[in-house]
């Protein structure tokens, strides 16, 4: 297990920072913050990043802030959040940037009443 001490790990620990006076949400802030650093090449797909209670530490906030925020970016397929409280970078910025854009893509489809499966048949018949 990585010690947030380690260089790599002190690098997006450096590039962290919430504003508590910024309207948008602290998790949302958190998920930012972890994003640009990954997007800086400040965190690289297959580098362990800190575990939750170090990020909170570091950011000033609930530990369960830092999970929500975690979360997000694993649905955008920037992290892996494996057993043992491994957290894995596994994309990069046009990762989570493609995944954003389809997931957008998919809800634009379900309000105009296409299913999920329609909406990949209609993709894959295109050029």
């Amino acid at each position: 297990m990585q010690d947030v001490n380690e260089p790599s790990d002190q690098r997006v620990v450096q590039a962290l920072r919430i504003d508590r006076n910024d309207p948008t949400a602290l998790h949302e802030q958190a998920a930012a913050a972890i994003r640009r650093a990954i997007a800086d090449g400040e965190a690289v797909p297959g580098q362990r990043i800190p575990q939750t209670r170090d990020l909170a530490a570091v950011l000033g906030i609930d530990r369960n802030t830092v999970l929500r925020a975690l979360r997000l970016l694993r649905d955008e397929g920037l992290l892996e959040m494996g057993r043992g409280r491994a957290i894995t970078v596994t994309g990069n910025a046009d990762t989570g940037s493609v995944t954003t854009k389809a997931k957008e893509l998919l809800e634009y489809a379900r309000h105009r009443g296409y299913k999920r499966e329609e909406l990949i048949a209609l993709i894959t018949r295109l050029p």
